[in-house]
């Protein structure tokens, strides 16, 4: 029906998405905004590359309200297009399904589409092609979101639709069961045809202990195949109420017109729950190292990939979660990481390197390093190479240059997520979501600049402990004579790991 979302919710969001854009503008010869990367202009001497611009504010003139039922808006002006991209996003994803009902928040994601009493199964969609305009939905672990991208002058047929289908969605048996075999396929397509994404389930439900995150985001099969349309529409009389929503409106639009149209559509919509907080079981203390293999014919690239549980940025202390994710830009993003650098380049070891911290999320989290090996080094050889470089970063921690480095690279890729209204309703839309407001989003760059060589060493040396590390490889088995169905792919972006379609 419509184009599927591709944004693994692996990085945080002010960081997310624009990193390529980041790079477009350098190819492009532009000039680079002030408080992008200066690195990318080659000739800074090291005390200029030192040297760290002022902080800049994220969303300057976003402006945020609440209706009386509850229900978050956040406005996000942009008059560069006649264009609107308008947002929900549910308080709610695959971590608050009820035990042995996992799946059921995705399912429901699907179930939205089967109309209202005025507004029959397909009707919204027709609309919204009908005056060439897009949409899609996304649910995740902490949240699930339904967006539209239009002409401005549709904005209020969207709010009405969608105000729509968050009081009045109708279910039947006859249209819903159909539909739950289109999530199994869907399964079929992105998980169990595919060995990389397994294992990727079986880590994660290895790495968590306790943590509803061990259970992948579109649910075990098992449990899929028992879902119906009650146990759909209890879910969402539950969480897909107006105090449990936020509405973000990002594009060329008036807040004070948003405002107006928001109370007559939204405003409208009774509260029909109290959801409160989420209140999920908590991560015991990890106290042994834990290893998972998945050996499978359709492998054809082996790999490795290492996790540890860390704080997001809602349960971090104060300038952890930054630290941590300075930790993360240091060790494994991009080409001049040092994974990166060391595994492939220099000692060519390692066809490809990298790592990720899952910054927003509403309980503890990940950190996460892979690489693959060349041809000729094996996985043990490539995971001792792989320690040796977390190792040091253990010992000696960073420098402030590559520290100062890190911290342009990251505020810069935040300050060019600006420039696309969709992303900046996204970052606003995950943070909030996940437990961050609208000031915190602002004032990220400031927070990040405040971290020192001594935060991040304090960080790897408390969270990347070799004896509570996660392992898991990814192998060739032996032919069994069956017909493949499909080629192991790296990196993974599946299931449990960020938002699905």
């Amino acid at each position: 029906m419509t184009q599927p979302v591709s944004v693994p919710a692996t990085v945080h969001p002010l960081r997310a998405r624009l990193a390529a854009a980041l790079l477009t503008v350098a190819l492009a010869g532009l000039p680079i905004p002030a408080g992008a990367d200066t690195a990318l202009q080659g000739s800074a001497t090291a005390t200029a590359a030192n040297a760290l611009p002022p902080a800049p504010e994220i969303g300057g003139n976003v402006t945020s309200f609440t209706l009386g039922n509850g229900l978050q808006v956040v406005v996000v002006p942009d008059a560069r297009a006649p264009v609107v991209t308008h947002m929900v996003w549910y308080k709610v994803g695959s971590a608050d399904e009820p035990k042995g009902k996992s799946g059921i928040a995705h399912y429901l994601e699907h179930l939205m589409f089967k109309g209202t009493r005025d507004n029959p199964a397909g009707a919204f969609s027709k609309k919204v092609s009908e005056i060439g305009g897009q949409e899609n939905a996304f649910t995740s672990n902490d949240y699930t979101g339904y967006f539209q991208r239009v002409a401005k002058e549709h904005l209020p047929l969207m709010m009405r639709l969608e105000a729509d289908r968050m009081a009045n969605l109708r279910l039947v048996e006859a249209t819903a069961k159909p539909e739950l075999q289109v999530v199994l396929e869907e399964r079929s397509q992105r998980t169990d045809n595919d060995p990389s994404a397994q294992l990727g389930e079986a880590m994660e439900a290895a790495l968590y202990q306790a943590s509803p995150y061990r259970i992948p985001v579109i649910g075990w099969r098992h449990e899929i195949e028992q879902l119906t349309y009650k146990d759909a529409m209890a879910f969402y009389d539950l969480w897909y109420t107006p105090n449990n929503a936020v509405l973000i409106v990002a594009g060329d639009v008036d807040p004070a017109a948003v405002r107006k149209l928001a109370e007559e559509t939204y405003g409208k919509v009774p509260r029909r729950a109290e959801p409160g907080i989420r209140n999920r079981p908590t991560e015991p203390e990890a106290l042994a190292s834990r290893t998972v293999t998945l050996a499978d014919e359709r492998v054809n690239q082996p790999s490795l990939r290492m996790a540890w549980v860390v704080p997001s940025y809602r349960t971090a202390a104060k300038g952890e979660a930054e630290a941590i994710d300075l930790l993360a830009e240091v060790v494994g993003s991009g080409p001049t990481s040092r994974l990166y650098r060391e595994l492939v380049i220099d000692k060519g070891l390692a066809a490809s390197a990298g790592g990720y911290y899952q910054s927003t999320a509403w309980d503890d989290t990940k950190i996460m390093f892979y690489a693959t090996p060349r041809d000729g080094v094996t996985l043990d050889q490539l995971k001792a190479a792989v320690d040796e470089v977390l190792a040091a970063v253990v010992r000696d921690g960073v420098s402030e240059t590559e520290l100062n480095r890190a911290k342009r690279k990251i505020v810069a890729n935040a300050i060019h997520a600006q420039d696309s209204q969709a992303s900046l309703a996204r970052i606003f839309g995950t943070a909030l979501t996940t437990g961050s407001t609208v000031e915190d989003v602002r004032t990220w760059p400031a927070k990040v600049y405040a971290v020192t060589p001594d935060d991040v060493k304090k960080a790897a040396t408390t969270y990347l402990r070799k004896d509570i590390a996660t392992t898991a490889f990814l192998v060739s088995a032996p032919p069994t004579g069956k017909k493949p169905t499909a080629r192991a792919q790296w990196p993974v972006a599946g299931p449990g790991s960020g938002a699905i379609r």
